[in-house]
């Protein structure tokens, strides 16, 4: 069953995006293995490169506020089509959430349009206890 609140903290975050050059607004929320959340927004610079997608916003909150697990997530996007994590996004979120780690992709009034897991947007994906000697 999805968070209504965490849903709530993706739109509210992506009302707070800066996105003058795209226009397109993005809302994330990561909740973590106290149940806080931690939402993000994409911010963008004029220097496209430099820009931040909303889910590494959310996840810098969840780090800086002690959490190291996520349990689930949630992205608020506008458009016809889905607005799933980017493939950088999917590694970083990689690191702190197991495979079975719900990902809902929602339109921007909040309604949940298709949950994913990680495994399913990134399989065969390479994590920290690859690293692991």
């Amino acid at each position: 069953m999805t968070d209504p609140a965490l849903i709530a903290a993706a739109v509210k975050a992506r009302a707070a995006a800066y996105a003058p050059y795209s226009r397109f607004l993005v809302g994330a929320a990561i909740k973590d293995e106290a149940g806080r959340i931690h939402p993000g927004c994409n911010v963008e610079n004029a220097a496209y490169p430099q820009g931040m997608c909303a889910e590494a916003g959310a996840l810098a909150a969840m780090v800086l506020a002690g959490g190291r697990r996520i349990v689930e997530v949630a992205v608020v996007g506008g458009g016809e089509g889905l607005v799933t994590p980017c493939g950088g996004c999917r590694q970083k979120l990689r690191e702190f959430a197991a495979g079975d780690a719900a990902i809902h992709v929602c339109d921007a009034a909040g309604r949940v349009r298709r949950t994913f897991t990680l495994d399913e947007l990134l399989p065969a994906s390479f994590g920290p206890e690859n690293l692991r000697s």
